[in-house]
């Protein structure tokens, strides 16, 4: 027999957690390759984790609603002897090196404590600290000082995304737990701390309910209050004439969806015209690392999606550049249906390049969108309504019912500048207004 250990899996580059939804296993039930285990939740997207062991399920190290380190263990498979064993999809942590001829029945991950409790730093011993820490640390004022007496709930004492911001929420109400000191001294008097208490929970006058934030709204919250305060944001607006673009969708979409088999909606339309205007003006399709820019060479557009629940999530149209209008609706239509089914894939809501957010789905005449960290730009489309404007003519200026339409775009101003961001918002007005009336599909 051999026990083979689970362990939270890396659901992206940027994901050093996840959260524990529902355990689908208990201790002593069978489990085969590839059968669902649990459901975790990231800051992206909720996933399923399946058994990577056939045998049975030994030991669950952590409960539900946890938040565990990628690369922690957090189950245990016993197995038979020759069993299937089918290769882990993670990157797991190093483990730390053996003895030569040293025999083990465990996989080679290293084992985590059932129900990691905060551990204080040990003195003189190096930490590490993950660039998602780092940066929280960063804009929240946490000097290395500090966070190097912070204590860790995370493997091995790590400090994790939940300990920074926890302590940063509760900073200067709660002391900090501090490592030693060798005193080669008398001591010295210290001055007096004063300690501040928290207050008492808030008091609703009048006729209220109060209801509480599901999971992915808070983790919208967090991520929107973040992104302000990365990112300082500049909104540039602009109108287009989208009467081409309206009565070409109408004349061929039922042809379209016969031929084709997908309906057409005009955000294939905005993300072709979008792409066209990026390769002009590419560094709207990058990202900031300090003071180093990152070009991006892919154009992977996001979509934002509503989905049932009324919260908001991105799902990435990858390498856009390279669909066709056919291709592109495919994309946006089978995206859209997998996040109002609850169905998309980790790797459906990552590296996304580019946002796109139809705000006029829901008759917003235009916004302020707020930016999708870590790009560095947003577009946002309104409403297409029909209004009465000047029409510049051969024979002179005229009145014509048009189907007009705002476009804004919120941008990262520490990379682009206004100049930038209105010329490429401008491009982008033009591409909606020349299109081409008799364009083939």
């Amino acid at each position: 027999m051999a026990i083979v250990e689970l362990v939270m899996p890396k659901m992206g580059e940027s994901i050093m957690e996840a959260t524990i939804l529902r355990w689908h296993k208990k201790p002593g039930d069978k489990v085969k390759v590839d059968e669902t285990v649990l459901e975790i939740a990231t800051d992206k997207v909720d996933s399923e984790v399946p058994s990577i062991a056939e045998g049975e399920i030994t030991e669950i190290l952590f409960n539900e609603n946890d938040v565990v380190p990628v690369g922690t263990v957090i189950a245990k498979v016993q197995t038979e002897a020759g069993a299937t064993v089918a290769p882990s999809p993670v990157t797991s942590p190093v483990a730390e090196p053996r003895s030569a001829g040293a025999a083990t029945a465990e996989t080679h991950f290293q084992t985590a404590p059932a129900r990691p409790e905060p551990v204080a730093p040990r003195a003189g011993e190096a930490r590490f600290y993950s660039p998602l820490v780092l940066t929280i640390a960063q804009q929240e004022g946490v000097s290395f000082a500090e966070l190097e007496k912070l204590p860790g709930s995370g493997n091995e004492g790590r400090v994790t995304k939940k300990d920074i911001l926890d302590y940063v929420a509760h900073r200067g109400t709660q002391p900090v737990i501090h490592e030693p000191e060798v005193i080669h001294e008398a001591p010295k008097p210290q001055p007096v701390r004063e300690v501040t208490t928290v207050p008492a929970a808030n008091s609703y006058g009048g006729n209220v309910e109060i209801i509480e934030m599901d999971r992915m709204r808070k983790l919208i919250a967090e991520h929107m209050v973040r992104s302000k305060q990365i990112s300082p944001h500049v909104t540039s607006f602009a109108e287009a004439d989208v009467t081409n673009m309206v009565r070409w969708r109408d004349s061929v979409k039922k042809d379209f969806e016969k031929r084709e088999g997908e309906k057409i909606t005009f955000m294939p339309l905005f993300v072709e015209a979008v792409v066209r205007c990026i390769k002009k003006f590419p560094l709207v399709n990058c990202s900031l690392d300090g003071d180093k820019i990152i070009l991006k060479k892919d154009i992977n557009i996001g979509m934002a999606t509503a989905l049932p629940s009324g919260n908001l999530i991105v799902p990435v149209i990858r390498n856009a550049d390279t669909l066709n209008l056919v291709g592109l609706t495919k994309q946006v239509n089978s995206l859209a249906y997998a996040a109002r089914q609850n169905r998309l894939k980790p790797e459906d809501t990552q590296n996304g390049t580019f946002t796109i957010t139809n705000v006029g789905t829901f008759g917003s005449l235009t916004g302020t969108p707020i930016i999708n960290q870590p790009q560095v730009a947003i577009l946002a489309v309104g409403a297409i309504k029909k209004r009465p404007v000047v029409v510049e003519t051969e024979q002179g200026d005229s009145i014509a019912i048009r189907h007009m339409m705002y476009l804004s775009l919120s941008y990262d101003h520490r990379i682009v500048d206004g100049s930038l961001g209105s010329t490429f918002l401008s491009a982008v007005a033009q591409e909606f207004e020349q299109f081409d009336p008799a364009k083939e599909y």
